[in-house]
This record gives structure tokens, C-alpha cells and sequence, in this order.
């Protein structure tokens, strides 16, 4: 059944009968707006993020109605920081022996395989109880947005993110892969401006990072901070790291037996992108999905210098150093990625 937006507040109106709260839709009418982005929607400013709307409706939903668990383990990213390559190999890791669902990633693109928070519970609000569910969700919500479900059942969670030059220039591809109503393509040079300003879905980018970098260090048990550059560059150290993390440890045997290069190359960019589902199917929809094919690009560390100017690439070095300084955060280097400077 078709969720009626304008009563999901009605559960909130006072034991006096007074009227319900506005509903969502007319919340984020009276929002800031940004249009630069207009190859999708307009963005609204919310709760200190900016966010297009199809998603700030399921967030808000999610905000006031998911009950999460103490099992529910959340894999959480800004846009296009590494999130399809997480999400394949979280759930590799946790049906590995799982005879029922060992095929998933080879017949469903790696976004279906989980909930994702702010688009799949709006549409289906008994999703979070079904049956057989994984015990995985996904969502690109700021830390300080989260369900206070999440927070109050201790749940863990996994964060990962990416040198921002790399992760804008993957953004700005996949909105030229999906813009909508026949739209120009956004120029590089506009939306790299907006992203630089933190005007992009779910930014600004430096203010997602530093909020579960500090949830991470508050709490490194719950919350598991991963960079997508030591993910490609040390993959068999930092994918024990993440089974061991989500309660689905390689056994002594299995390691022994290639298990963990078995499943890494299984969730290698070149083996999913070559899968007919991946390179023919559609997330979504069949007339208004997303072409399964536009999530698996270059996927490389350093891309960016092939579309920005060395000026470009400092000016946002230059705004995550400021933004993120006296954090503990630290990123080395000739500034093409991240390093994490915590030894496990």
C-alpha cells in the first residue's frame, strides 16, 4: 500500500486532539533550496545537511518510524566514497556460509541485496521486520541525522570514505549517468564549485566525514571507520578486519583454504561489472530505475587528476584541511588519497 505523506506525523499529534505537525512534504517546502543541481532535483537544507528531496522525505520517515535493532549492523557513506564495493562484500561476508542467499551478488546489483534507510522504508514500512532479512542497512545520512533507534540500541556501524577529489568526480559521472527530464549535463567546473561550497546530496562532505570520524574514536567498538583507498590498496587485511568487525570472522580453515581471496575476487569491480545483471539491469523500477551499469566506473585511487586542475584538487585539500583540523583526522601524502593513521 502507497504511504500517504501527509499523515506520517499523524501518530505525533497531542492527547488534547490538537492538529497534527506538518507533514514532510510541507517541511521541506520551506526549506533553503539550491538549483545548481537541477540535473536531478533542486537540494533542501535540513538538519545542517543538504539533500534532495526524494530522499529527504524517506529520511525524515525513517527519522520518526524505524525501529532498529540491536543486531542491525549500518553500512554508512557519503555518495559515491566506495558504498557499492561495501556493500557487496558486507554481504558476501555475512551469507558466505548462508546456503539460502550464497548467490545474492550474482543475481541482484549489490544495492538490492540490503535496506537502504532513506528509500527502501518509505516505500515499504514492514521491510525492517521481514523475514530472512539481512541483518545489513545501508544509508548515506550525516551521523547527527541517524534514527535515534540506531543510537539508542547500541548498533555498530561500518563508515567508510574517500579522498572528496576522487569521490565529487565519481558524483559528478553518475549524475551525468542519471539525470532526469532530459536535463544538460552540470559542466565540471559548476558542480565543482557546489560541491567546494558543501552544496551537494548529503554534504557537506567534510561535515559527514568528521561526524562519524568522531563517533569512531568515541566509540571505536560500535563504529568501524574505513577508507576506500586502504580498502583497494591492503583489500585481504581490511576485508578480515570488516568480516571480524560484523560478527562473521574467517576461520583459521577457511583462510587456509583462499576463502578471503575467493570472496574478494567475487566482489572485485571487474567480475561484478561483467555480471549480466550489473551490465543489463535496472535498481528501481523498470521504467524510472537506475542503470545498474552506471555503479561501476573507474573505481581508481587518483582519477580526479584526469578531470580537475592541480588548482582545483588544492582548493579542496585546502577546505578539508581547515574544515577537519584538530580532529585527529589526517590525510598524507601528495594529496591524491587518504591514508588512516590509526595501526590496527
Amino acid at each position: 500500500m502507497a504511504l500517504n505523506l501527509s499523515t506520517t506525523c499523524e501518530s505525533c499529534k497531542d492527547e488534547n486532539g490538537s492538529p497534527p505537525p506538518p507533514s514532510f512534504k510541507e517541511i521541506i517546502s520551506t526549506r533553503p533550496t539550491e538549483n545548481g543541481w537541477k540535473v536531478f532535483q533542486h537540494l533542501y537544507f535540513y538538519q545542517g545537511f543538504w539533500c534532495f528531496p526524494l530522499h529527504l522525505e524517506g529520511a525524515m520517515f525513517a527519522q520518526h518510524h524505524f525501529k532498529a535493532q540491536p543486531t542491525d549492523v549500518f553500512l554508512c557513506s557519503s555518495p559515491k566514497t566506495g558504498i557499492t564495493w561495501l556493500k557487496a562484500l558486507s554481504v558476501a561476508i555475512v551469507t558466505r556460509n548462508d546456503n539460502s542467499n550464497n548467490n545474492l551478488l550474482l543475481n541482484k546489483v549489490p544495492h538490492e541485496c540490503i535496506m537502504f534507510l532513506e528509500k527502501d522504508l518509505i516505500k515499504n514500512p514492514t521491510a525492517q521486520s521481514d523475514e530472512g532479512r539481512l541483518p545489513l542497512v545501508a544509508t548515506h545520512l550525516p551521523y547527527t541525522a541517524l534514527p535515534k533507534s540506531i543510537l539508542h540500541a547500541g548498533c555498530k556501524m561500518v563508515y567508510i570514505c574517500r579522498d572528496p577529489k576522487d569521490a565529487f568526480v565519481s558524483l559528478w559521472h553518475f549524475a551525468r549517468g542519471i539525470k532526469i527530464n532530459n536535463n544538460p549535463d552540470l559542466p565540471i567546473d559548476v558542480a565543482f564549485e557546489l560541491y567546494s561550497q558543501g552544496r551537494s546530496n548529503f554534504g557537506p562532505y567534510w561535515d559527514h566525514v568528521l561526524g562519524y570520524w568522531k563517533a569512531s574514536q568515541e566509540n571505536p567498538e560500535k563504529v568501524h571507520f574505513m577508507r576506500y583507498e586502504n580498502l583497494l590498496t591492503d583489500t585481504i587485511s581490511e576485508v578480515k578486519r570488516l568480516a571480524e568487525f560484523l560478527g562473521y570472522p574467517f576461520s583459521f580453515e577457511e583462510e587456509k583454504q583462499g576463502s578471503v581471496e575467493k570472496l574478494v575476487n567475487l566482489c572485485s569491480l571487474q567480475n561484478l561489472s561483467s555480471l549480466d545483471i550489473n551490465k543489463n539491469g535496472k535498481y528501481g523500477d523498470a521504467e524510472r530505475g537506475i542503470n545498474n551499469n552506471v555503479y561501476f566506473r573507474e573505481g581508481k585511487i587518483g582519477d580526479w587528476m584526469n578531470y580537475l586542475t592541480p588548482e582545483m584538487g588544492e582548493k579542496l585539500d585546502n577546505i578539508i584541511e581547515e574544515k577537519l583540523s584538530g580532529s585527529g583526522f589526517t590525510k598524507v601524502g601528495q594529496g591524491s588519497h587518504f591514508v588512516n593513521p590509526i595501526k590496527h
